[in-house]
């Protein structure tokens, strides 16, 4: 698992273990921190693990499949994933997930692994002419550097697909907006300075740990001109691997994309305002320029998951507001 470490990896190593399987965390703590070991530990106590390399470093992930393969499959969620930091530093998002991935694949067609379910996201529909997004909504161009490289890498992998060298099959997850925390509080969103994602910064703002948050823009065309989001619990996306795992298994060349979302879309307001009604904490906030790269409105449709997966999402958006900030709370201690 490639970024086992990192929000949704951590989440989803609790998930794979808890249904037999034994995963190897691929991890070199650029957007996560060493104490989530600790914490997956804590949740499933025993330890899982974990190699500190970079995915783009070729002689390192051979090291990797020469000391702990054969592998059932790979998980790959090793990338940056901010989409205002990919606008900065674009450079920096191809090399890392173009690379990573290439390197990956190279790999695992040079031991003869087969099964692979990679870590994408609704950002390489750009913004979508029509609502909800299904599997076949065309993409548009991308918004961000971020969202470029996912369309790209996934475009990789559908031409090893296709090339038929092997049985090669592979799983592309496009993600909607991860929020939410485990349960236990033991794991959970763990940004590295200042938070690009809402939910981090919602709860550090209520921590006091940051004095407002600043809201990109409320002249958009939506319900109260604020962007629009799909927001799912980390532990619902964490499930769909698991599920994921079991249907690459059962089909051979083959690449399919699957949207892993609620279905319904909330407006930066609404979550703010869900956020206070749930925990009872006022977020101090104000309205700043729009955010170059970001996208105005996008939700799923999650019917093929449903389907041909057999998942779909329990958790609410209350629940995950509420386990965000039990886990915010755990970290200011």
């Amino acid at each position: 698992m490639t970024g086992g470490a990192g929000f949704i990896g951590s989440h989803t190593v609790v998930e794979l273990c808890e249904a037999g399987y034994t995963p190897i965390i691929v991890d070199n703590f650029s957007n996560s921190h060493p104490d989530v070991l600790k914490g997956i530990a804590a949740i499933l106590e025993h330890e899982v693990k974990h190699y500190a390399i970079d995915c783009t470093d070729e002689a390192a992930v051979e090291a990797v499949f020469e000391l702990e393969g054969p592998f059932f499959g790979i998980i790959h969620f090793a990338a940056y994933k901010a989409v205002g930091d990919s606008v900065k530093r674009p450079l920096a998002y191809y090399r890392n997930n173009l690379l990573s991935t290439e390197v990956l694949l190279h790999k695992m067609a040079a031991h003869n692994c087969h099964r692979l379910v990679f870590s994408s996201s609704c950002t390489v529909y750009g913004q979508p002419e029509n609502l909800p997004v299904t599997e076949q909504t065309k993409f548009q161009p991308a918004s961000s550097p971020y969202g470029y490289t996912k369309q790209v890498c996934e475009q990789m992998i559908t031409d090893v697909v296709a090339s038929k060298q092997s049985d090669f099959s592979a799983v592309l997850l496009r993600y909607f907006n991860p929020i939410g925390a485990h349960p236990s509080a033991e794991i959970g969103e763990l940004p590295l300075g200042v938070p690009e994602n809402l939910i981090p910064y919602i709860t550090q703002t209520a921590a006091g740990k940051r004095a407002e948050l600043i809201v990109f823009g409320n002249d958009y065309e939506t319900l109260d001109g604020t962007c629009v989001r799909d927001y799912i619990h980390v532990v619902d996306l964490a499930k769909a691997h698991v599920a994921a795992l079991e249907w690459v298994q059962n089909h051979n060349s083959t690449c399919e994309a699957f949207n892993l979302g609620t279905g319904n879309g909330n407006t930066v307001k609404e979550v703010i305002d869900a956020f206070t009604e749930a925990t009872g904490v006022p977020v101090a906030h104000r309205i700043g320029k729009r955010r170059e790269g970001d996208v105005v409105k996008i939700w799923a449709s999650p019917l093929k998951a449903e389907k041909e997966l057999g998942w779909k999402t329990s958790l609410s958006l209350k629940q995950a507001l509420i386990d965000a900030w039990n886990w915010e709370k755990k970290l200011t201690k």
